[in-house]
């Protein structure tokens, strides 16, 4: 049985790159006569929150108080965001930024099947990133944990001085990481790559001891508390200075992977912000995953469903 502690005193403070997801849903019914793809007559439009947004999003339908410091446009997406972050109730500290337009994720989904997705976006700048920096230095004495939810759309240019500045603040410091060039999230208490992320940095491995090998060996040399590898239908794993502890996947139907691990890295920082041990919070984060993948698009964990799968 996992114990769930009192999260309403959890202070979680969410810095990244935060997104707008839209649906667009209908039936197809033909093929195009103009190309060989389908035709989809659209019902229903829907937005959610994507990124750090869905990270804040998770955090706080988990019962913790969640705080995002982010960068918006100052368009349409970007009011669209503010809206949808003010009806989750989550501290929202959005810099605007006028060159810049709000990154924008459309997928079109047909039959319960997403067709096609299109991206819209482009960088901050540097000045308003300057301006992000001071603000993140002051909310770090309100937080417990601190979440560094990277999607590589230049949010998190200085992200290895907030590393700096929230360890020397003593505050744990989470990284959801992006890309191949993981040296610049050294010093951070814990990394949470997906397995297709890791292999891009350590390469392919061909058993778990081959993996335990690539993942410790990268954890020392990054000077990581842990590392935590999310592996799909495999479950997770989490790697530390005293070894590996293994959770299985949770056996249930999978609709959709998109935005698990939003869910994984916020269910870790609440628990840990809670008082749980990484291990058990971990356990917790297991669970939340089994829930969101049975549900479509990027979706949430509530508290009571995280109770009912415990």
């Amino acid at each position: 049985m996992n114990m769930i502690p009192d999260t309403s005193r959890a202070r979680v403070l969410v810095v990244g790159d935060m997104m707008l997801d839209r649906y667009w849903f209908g039936e197809v019914s033909r093929i195009s006569p103009e190309a060989p793809v389908p035709v989809v007559k659209v019902e229903r439009l829907e937005e959610r929150l994507g990124g750090a947004a869905n990270v804040a999003r998770n955090i706080a339908a988990l019962g913790a108080q969640a705080t995002l410091l982010s960068v918006v446009g100052t368009d349409e997406a970007g009011r669209s965001l503010e809206r949808l972050l003010a009806a989750e109730k989550i501290d929202a500290r959005l810099h605007e930024d006028p060159a810049l337009a709000t990154t924008v994720k459309l997928r079109v989904v047909g039959r319960q099947q997403q067709l096609l997705r299109i991206d819209f976006e482009t960088w901050p700048t540097h000045e308003v990133l300057r301006e992000k920096l001071a603000e993140f230095a002051a909310r770090l004495p309100h937080c417990d944990v601190v979440v560094l939810s990277d999607y590589g759309k230049g949010g998190l240019t200085h992200i290895t001085e907030m590393i700096r500045m929230a360890r020397s603040a003593g505050k744990p410091v989470l990284v959801d990481p992006k890309g191949d060039d993981y040296e610049r999230y050294a010093g951070a208490t814990l990394l949470t790559p997906n397995r297709s992320e890791l292999r891009q940095v350590t390469g392919r491995w061909i058993d778990d001891a081959e993996l335990a090998e690539k993942a410790q060996k990268l954890r020392t040399r990054l000077a990581l508390d842990a590392l935590l590898v999310t592996r799909s239908e495999e479950g997770m794993s989490l790697f530390q200075a005293d070894g590996m502890k293994h959770e299985a996947a949770i056996a249930r139907e999978v609709f959709d992977v998109s935005g698990a691990g939003d869910t994984v890295i916020a269910t870790l920082a609440v628990m840990l912000a809670s008082g749980l041990d990484l291990a058990a919070a971990m356990s917790l984060a297991n669970r939340a995953a089994g829930v969101v993948v049975g549900k479509l698009g990027t979706a949430v964990a509530t508290l009571d469903e995280l109770k009912g799968a415990c």
